[in-house]
């Protein structure tokens, strides 16, 4: 009696097993009818001009003049002069020249300061710059 149900626990146990494989193989039959999308990059062509850097990136900030560049708005300030603290702090011999900016956009301050602007920028070897928002 007990072989008799072994054998129909077994064989419940096989028809369950075959249900859920044939389930699965349906579902994928299932999903294989369902769109295929292709994903395309946002940018529709090649820029021809390749890409370069400003300008080269300099070895080490020790014993260089770093410009330190605040926009206008109110946390820059702050913001730059805890930066020029801490590069001080690791490198001693470095020089921290700011330029603050009052107007809201660089190209501005670029036209009604162009001469300040031009030599503190050819003053420095890098420029850290900070948006106060």
């Amino acid at each position: 009696m007990s072989r008799f149900i072994k054998l129909i626990a077994m064989t419940a146990i096989t028809i369950i097993a075959l249900s859920s494989i044939t389930y699965a193989s349906e579902r994928v039959a299932v999903q294989a009818d369902e769109p295929v999308y292709e994903v395309l990059s946002p940018w529709a062509g090649v820029d021809p001009i390749p890409v370069r850097g400003l300008s080269a990136r300099i070895d080490s900030i020790s014993g260089k003049k770093i410009g330190l560049f605040a926009n206008f708005k109110r946390a820059a300030r702050p913001i730059m002069a805890e930066v020029e603290k801490r590069l001080k702090e690791r490198f001693p011999d470095v020089e921290t020249f700011l330029f603050d900016s009052t107007l809201p956009n660089v190209t501005e301050t670029e036209t009604v300061n162009k001469e300040k602007f031009t030599a503190w920028a050819k003053g420095v070897d890098a420029v850290i710059a900070a948006v106060g928002d």
